[in-house]
């Protein structure tokens, strides 16, 4: 909320209440103080990622192998789609300790990604995950000239996905012109960020334009989303909705609710447009209550069959970063609703799913990366961004990676 509409806010409410102004801004802000545990949770994490790092050298990391240890995904497939989380996790944690360790390394993660340019072929609406926590990252905190070309390359070769006649970014490859994913949704920061960095409105018409299509076509009115929307790439026709990653057509998979949960608050903190902090709040109330009677950690999917019972602790984290960043948003009142919310996720996930253990490789358990993905609960790169930037965010060392 603007400064203005906030003090607004607040006026009205203590002359309506006949309460007192700083007194009662006061009592709000207690109910969003980092809780105790945070510190050290977050200094073990640290400890765990600079081992890490110092282990990888450049390597690029995503799922630990059979043998435990981290397959190198710059050798293995450079142009995968998780591949600059790793640097986003430690430019996050460069920011929030000024330890050169995490520079470097993020800066060596940085060159490899070149590599990705060079194939070209292979590349989808992902390049915002990869580059926008990664070179943009970088040059948010360093003012490096060639990172900022390099998110800029990344942000042309996304704006080249723009379907003028469906008004969406496509998504993935191959005979799939009209697919859209609801992942998408944090991808097109990157246009948000190439508009301001360009001062061509043209990025960020194309942004706001996927993102409408998107709210009117993939988010249920309850809140729910699908994975997939596939349109008619000559008309722009909705012509079905898919499962993909979730339990199967009409199902709720929860890293997509948490994807569109963060992605529509983002969408709202670059545009301010109400319609997007609507979303993201009918999204984040639908998460809500469906993480209620799982001690706050998501199932892969929230309309999956009872059994096989099977978690997925990256879209609880993803969710939790993005409630943070929702409750900074909303009005006052409503700030500890989000707030208390993604503290809880967090804690259930640090409770019973982190390994903090250095010699070992991936911080959190309990990802899936999707539920028929013959890989359940295992520790995967983007659970521990999300579980590093959610910790920054409470302890207000955060900076604006997205």
């Amino acid at each position: 909320m603007p400064i203005s509409k906030r003090a607004n806010f607040w006026h009205a409410f203590c002359v309506l209440h006949g309460e007192d102004t700083k007194q009662k801004k006061k009592e709000v802000e207690n109910m969003t103080k980092t809780p105790a545990w945070v510190q050290p949770l977050f200094d073990q994490v640290s400890a765990k990622a600079k081992a890490e790092a110092e282990r990888l050298g450049s390597a690029i990391p995503y799922i630990p192998g059979e043998d435990g240890h981290y397959i190198d995904m710059g050798k293995k497939d450079v142009i995968w789609w998780t591949n600059g989380f790793w640097a986003g996790t430690l430019w996050l944690l460069y920011h929030a300790t000024g330890d050169d360790q995490f520079r470097t390394t993020a800066e060596a993660n940085e060159a490899v990604l070149d590599g990705a340019f060079d194939q070209f072929i292979g590349l989808h609406h992902d390049v915002g995950f990869m580059w926008d926590l990664s070179a943009v990252a970088d040059y948010r905190l360093t003012k490096n000239n060639r990172a900022w070309a390099r998110g800029l390359h990344a942000a042309t070769l996304l704006a080249g996905r723009y379907n003028p006649r469906g008004k969406y970014l496509r998504s993935w490859n191959r005979d799939r012109p009209g697919w859209v994913i609801i992942d998408s949704m944090m991808n097109i920061n990157l246009l948000y960020w190439a508009r301001d960095e360009q001062n061509d409105p043209r990025y960020g018409y194309m942004a706001e334009d996927h993102a409408d299509t998107v709210m009117n076509n993939i988010v249920r009115p309850d809140g729910s989303v699908a994975h997939i929307g596939i349109f008619d790439p000559t008309t722009g026709e909705l012509l079905k909705t898919d499962g993909g990653q979730g339990y199967g057509e009409g199902s709720s998979w929860s890293r997509g609710q948490a994807w569109a949960l963060y992605g529509f608050a983002l969408s709202y903190a670059h545009t301010q447009k109400e319609d997007y902090l609507d979303t993201a709040k009918r999204v984040a109330n639908y998460f809500l209550a469906n993480i209620a009677d799982t001690g706050d950690v998501p199932l892969v999917d929230f309309r999956a069959p009872a059994e096989p019972k099977i978690v997925d602790t990256s879209a609880g984290l993803c969710a939790a970063a993005g409630l943070i960043t929702l409750s900074r948003q909303v009005p006052a009142l409503e700030q500890s609703l989000y707030y208390d919310a993604a503290v809880k996720i967090v804690k259930a996930v640090a409770d019973d799913y982190l390994d903090l253990d250095p010699a070992t490789d991936g911080i959190v358990t309990g990802g899936t990366p999707a539920y028929h993905d013959p890989q359940h609960e295992v520790r995967m790169i983007y659970s521990d961004f999300f579980l590093v930037e959610a910790l920054v965010k409470l302890l207000g060392k955060d900076f604006l990676i997205w």
